[in-house]
């Protein structure tokens, strides 16, 4: 059924505004004015394009260029786990969220999970065909929930793995935005310098009838390749991003590529970190709802964000289904470190693996912030001595014949 948008006045000339579900247009007016509320102006939101059968859930057909932001999904999730333990019945909360939600695409996607819900899907029915807003971990958690009765506990749970994950990773941005805009102005700074102002002071070098200090010499060399070949470097630049981009869509490039990431000096333990805590985190709070190691395991390796890691996991889920242990299967690998394989085992060992994962988590999660610092604190000065013996090297070649001239005039 299509939905509409309303702003409208009300008996005492109140601007007010919401939503209606109808058929048309004309009935929402109808409807409206039904109710004592005069209706200003009408818009759809959302309309069914798909025949929806029993049973069968329906297609978003909405612009596939839309996104829904994870911090509008944290919200609506917090929002509605409230709204539940309020004592609101599921379909008023979605209703309820609908029209305080300022996503479109998210709007849209409420409205029709509304209406599965109404025509006898499960909750979780619902949010399984919207994958690419909901991702497994959040429709296992609450298919557990609603098994369970405690979908207003697993939704706050929801809530805040979202919170935590995001702002860990707004974190680790805001940390190397500023070495990565340094890095960026140095880059543009010393093209400038050897494109458009080098060849001006070097103009005066070029009546003389002496040889050239070799530093001025490399110098103009440098200057004249990046004046003239400019479209050269610009074209390594982009086939070189297009064949990165090319090999990351393969699976055997994507595994080469994550297995070398976590080698990289510095950044290598970075990655490794951020993907353990996720690993943790996620782990944890599905066992902690109810939902089986195996599922777990499954969903688990899918947002890791790294495929050594991945597979891992899932050749780990293998040895676990045989009836092997998480810590000895993870250990076997060689891959996790042994600090979490050695907590794992303690929590398999007390019977409280769901805490201990939970702990392991926010010990990464600490982890992730102190390297990332770090890494700030090293690239930092790095960047500022790079860039000083650059200038530096250009000070010089341009000196040095002068001094020359200098000498020859005396």
């Amino acid at each position: 059924m299509p939905v509409y948008e309303y702003t409208a006045l009300d008996m005492s000339g109140k601007k007010v505004s919401g939503i209606i579900d109808t058929e048309s247009a004309m009935t929402a007016r109808q409807k409206l004015r039904s109710s004592n509320i005069f209706p200003v102006s009408i818009k759809e939101v959302y309309a069914d394009t798909v025949s929806k059968e029993p049973g069968s859930l329906s297609i978003s057909v909405s612009n596939p260029f839309a996104r829904v932001k994870p911090s509008d999904i944290s919200m609506m999730t917090r929002q509605l786990a409230t709204l539940i333990s309020a004592g609101f019945p599921l379909v008023s909360a979605i209703y309820s969220l609908i029209s305080q939600t300022k996503s479109r695409q998210l709007k849209r996607t409420l409205s029709q999970i509304k209406d599965l819900i109404e025509e006898g899907s499960s909750f979780a029915d619902a949010l399984s065909g919207y994958p690419g807003i909901f991702p497994s971990i959040y429709t296992n958690m609450v298919r557990a929930g609603e098994s369970s009765g405690t979908l207003e506990i697993v939704l706050e749970r929801l809530a805040d793995i979202t919170e935590k994950q995001r702002t860990l990773m707004l974190k680790v941005r805001s940390i190397m935005y500023y070495p990565v805009v340094m890095f960026t102005i140095a880059t543009f700074v010393l093209y400038f310098m050897l494109v458009f102002l080098v060849p001006r002071l070097t103009t005066i070098f070029s009546d003389l009838e002496q040889v050239l200090p070799l530093p001025t010499r490399l110098l103009i060399s440098s200057s004249n390749f990046f004046s003239t070949y400019w479209w050269l470097l610009l074209i390594v630049i982009l086939v070189s991003g297009g064949t990165f981009y090319g090999i990351r869509k393969t699976s055997k490039g994507l595994y080469f590529i994550d297995k070398w990431t976590l080698k990289l000096p510095f950044f290598g333990s970075l990655f490794e970190k951020l993907s353990i805590s996720r690993f943790a985190r996620t782990l944890g709070s599905l066992l902690e709802n109810g939902v089986s190691m195996l599922t777990a395991l499954d969903i688990v390796k899918n947002v890791v964000g790294n495929s050594l890691i991945a597979e891992t996991i899932e050749k780990s889920a293998i040895e676990v289904e045989k009836g092997h242990g998480l810590s000895e299967a993870l250990g076997a690998y060689k891959v996790f470190p042994d600090l979490t394989v050695q907590m794992i085992q303690v929590g398999e060992h007390s019977g409280d693996l769901e805490s201990m994962l939970n702990k392991i988590a926010d010990i990464y999660e600490n982890e992730v912030e102190l390297t990332a610092v770090g890494i700030t604190s090293l690239l930092e000065p790095a960047i500022v001595v790079i860039m000083a013996v650059v200038i530096g090297f250009i000070v010089l070649s341009i000196a040095l014949p002068i001094m020359e001239m200098n000498q020859l005039v005396r």
